[in-house]
């Protein structure tokens, strides 16, 4: 891996790390529902004008969209505002990783491997210890929301599997834009339900230019900026060697959250991110060494 693309991968992973911070300063100004439909408004308006649509049939656009606005950025937005910290819900999200392999397994009958279940065994503990240290910054409703998160992110890549096999040439970057489109209405529903007319007027009328810059940040940066970046150097390099590298990601979260917030980092906290991100790297880093050691 070429220097300079070493630094365009962790300027991704700077970028999404980063980004929990930047969620909780901009729900400090929108509600969060509404927070989480201007996310996706601003990652396919314009850009539905200069990126094709995929090939893939419309549901798989909908479901995409539906998974990752409503399901992860919608419960992630509501966990973050009240009930979990910014560095613990970097963490937190990351269970999308044993609930993928959870979904292969029941979904395309894929067999659970030793490494993966001392994996997800290792993740078990981390979370077991986060659920018994609640206290006000991190909730049981924070934590179950943001495992809700996760699930909805393993869903949705599920779904992308299934858009990459009806499509081989898929543009991924397309897909996020076009599938962003589908994330919009199901987040303005809910908006308008749950938060209610007022605060969404309200909100809108009294954001701060730094209110609308994390609104964006979250659309352009965020999404077509990581994900583009990403899935350009996966196109031109093995995923064993782009793919362990967004174990950074709670890393960076955990640490901005500490320098920006004062998020304490007691010794509980840190034991339960060693034992996900340690199953997080077995599950991952295990079969590129093994085959290294052959």
């Amino acid at each position: 891996m070429s220097f300079a693309h070493l630094l365009l991968a962790l300027a991704v992973i700077v970028v999404w790390g980063t980004n929990f911070v930047i969620i909780k300063l901009g729900l400090g100004e929108f509600p969060p529902l509404l927070f989480a439909t201007l996310r996706f408004f601003f990652s396919c308006v314009p850009w539905l004008l200069f990126v094709r649509r995929p090939a893939v049939p419309w549901w798989l656009l909908v479901a995409n969209g539906f998974f990752l606005g409503f399901g992860l950025f919608g419960m992630l937005f509501i966990a973050m505002r009240n009930d979990i910290a910014p560095g613990v819900a970097s963490l937190m999200v990351q269970t999308q990783a044993f609930f993928t392999i959870g979904l292969s397994m029941i979904l395309l009958g894929e067999r659970l491997r030793a490494f993966q279940a001392a994996g997800l065994a290792l993740c078990v503990a981390g979370l077991v210890v986060l659920f018994l240290h609640v206290d006000a910054s991190t909730t049981t409703l924070g934590l179950v929301l943001t495992l809700g998160s996760g699930l909805s992110w393993a869903v949705a890549n599920m779904v992308a599997k299934k858009a990459s096999q009806a499509d081989a040439s898929l543009n991924m970057l397309g897909f996020m834009v076009w599938s962003s489109l589908f994330a919009v209405p199901p987040l303005l529903l809910a908006s308008l339900i749950f938060e209610g007319p007022q605060r969404i007027v309200e909100g809108l009328a009294h954001a701060s230019v730094f209110g609308w810059a994390a609104s964006v940040w979250q659309g352009v940066a965020n999404t077509l900026f990581g994900y583009g970046a990403w899935n350009w150097l996966l196109a031109r390099y093995p995923a064993a060697t782009i793919s362990p590298l967004s174990l950074l990601v709670p890393v960076v979260g955990m640490a901005s959250a500490a320098i920006w917030f004062q998020e304490p980092l007691p010794l509980w906290k840190l034991e339960a991110g060693a034992l996900v991100l340690l199953g997080l790297m077995t599950i991952t880093l295990w079969p590129r060494l093994r085959a290294r050691f052959a």
